[in-house]
């Protein structure tokens, strides 16, 4: 690490010291947008149950109660030794329970295509769950090193205000001696305003880093240290880059599983045109209460064959063109998303590549210059430099230590980045040190239920 990077180090207690690790365990935990796609997996998984009830029975109980008044006028032709202009008036209440159970036995296979474009559904969730995790472990790590730097590049701007400040005050010490003029004052003070700003700038830099940390990982950031390049991760070549990320990238491994899943509500669609089968059975007790009251038992049991000829007007075969459409459409997607891969894999590559050299050739730059400044500081001294030729070189070392300290910030996060762009960049390959959010868990614990509005959490 950089003289700069080890000046931030020594600046607060080793007790507060946290590493690029915690922060990204911090934000595994923490991140709403991880947490959000976790719960938009087990929404998936219960997709799962909703489709396997289309095998299991349906049972419902109906009863039924009324009260009900009947007045009748009764003729002398029509009753025997009833007077003409008489009424008779019954009441009555009827009540009756069924209990009926439908078992469909053939659906077209509807159910066992919902079943399937289920799985995939959560397979397909999962996916998604995978590139949100590297999207938030990427940003986290970004935010680190993004708040190292700005206090890397705070601390050097200070220093040099200080260097500036002090050269300011050996100018004006020399103005007095009559060895430079007031020229010379006027630009060493003019170069130390101009560095104040640069460091005020600075300082809000590093609050905005500060503020994106804590949106990231949802704490504030504490005396962070300085990471280490994740470059043993990856591949030797970036041929193997590309290949591995082809083939384990989750946004290209979601669209197949996206792909399936529309192929499969093509199946579905189809199924209207199929006939279908089903069992049921009713159980019915009626009772009356009235004058001649009495109660029946009643028990049916049927099958029911349907038989589509043309349905819904045709509406049925233009949902199955376009579900076939849709399937196409997912296809693409899947050429899509594997050409955007290849392509930030090869980019984010490059750019590793490029990081490491820039860093060789500003430490050079900094030994280089560093050296230069103090030379050039004796020759001032003694007549042979000028003013102008000390801020400049100062400036200039100061440029090359902040450029030094951006490049080796660079070559950390897009580490990660080429690992993020391979589909890689997940908690397990990274080894953190918290428990790993495992999507089979809750999967297999609603899979087969049956009843219940309990989730598993309890809630």
């Amino acid at each position: 690490m950089s003289v700069a990077f080890a000046s931030i180090i020594l600046s607060a207690p080793l007790a507060q010291a946290q590493s690029i690790e915690q922060t990204l365990v911090q934000a595994y935990r923490n991140n709403p947008d991880l947490n959000a796609a976790r719960a938009g997996v087990r929404v998936a998984n219960e997709g799962v149950p909703a489709a396997l009830s289309g095998y299991r029975p349906s049972v419902n109980a109906t009863i039924t109660a009324a009260g009900q008044y009947n007045e009748s006028s009764v003729g002398a032709s029509t009753y025997v030794g009833t007077g003409p202009g008489s009424s008779r008036a019954i009441r009555s209440a009827p009540r009756a329970a069924t209990l009926s159970v439908t078992q469909p036995l053939f659906d077209g296979n509807r159910t066992t295509n919902s079943v399937r474009q289920a799985d995939q559904n959560v397979l397909a969730a999962r996916e998604t769950l995978r590139n949100a995790e590297q999207t938030v472990l990427l940003a986290s790590a970004t935010a680190h090193m993004n708040v190292l730097r700005e206090q890397a590049v705070l601390d050097l701007r200070r220093r040099n205000v200080e260097v500036l400040r002090e050269q300011l005050r050996a100018t004006r010490d020399r103005f007095n001696v009559g060895e430079v003029t007031r020229t010379d004052v006027a630009l060493a003070e003019s170069a130390l305003q101009a560095a104040i700003a640069v460091a005020t700038g600075a300082e809000s830099d590093l609050a905005n880093a500060r503020s994106v940390y804590m949106q990231q990982v949802g704490v504030q950031p504490a005396r962070l240290t300085p990471a280490r390049t994740i470059e043993r991760l990856l591949p030797r070549n970036l041929d193997a880059a590309v290949i591995a990320g082809q083939t384990e990238h989750p946004a290209i491994r979601g669209a197949r599983h996206g792909a399936d899943s529309q192929l499969l509500q093509v199946r579905i669609a189809e199924s209207a045109l199929y006939p279908t089968l089903g069992l049921s059975a009713s159980l019915t007790r009626a009772a009356e209460q009235s004058s001649a009251s009495g109660q029946s038992v009643s028990a049916a049991v049927g099958m029911t064959l349907t038989i589509p000829i043309f349905a819904n007007g045709g509406r049925d075969y233009a949902t199955i063109r376009a579900a076939k459409e849709s399937y196409g459409q997912r296809r693409i997607q899947i050429e899509t998303a594997a050409a955007s891969v290849r392509q930030a894999v090869t980019q984010s590559w490059a750019a590793l590549e490029a990081s490491r050299a820039q860093i060789q050739a500003a430490e050079v730059q900094v030994r280089s210059q560093d050296i230069a400044v103090n030379g050039i500081r004796e020759e001032y001294k003694v007549g042979q430099r000028t003013i102008i030729d000390v801020l400049n070189a100062t400036q200039t070392l100061t440029e090359a230590r902040v450029a030094l300290v951006r490049a080796q910030r660079d070559r950390v996060v897009l580490s990660y980045s080429v690992l993020s762009a391979m589909g890689r960049l997940n908690g397990s390959r990274l080894a953190l040190r918290t428990e790993i959010f495992d999507p089979t868990t809750h999967y297999n614990q609603v899979r087969d239920q049956w009843i219940g509005v309990r989730t598993p959490d309890g809630r």
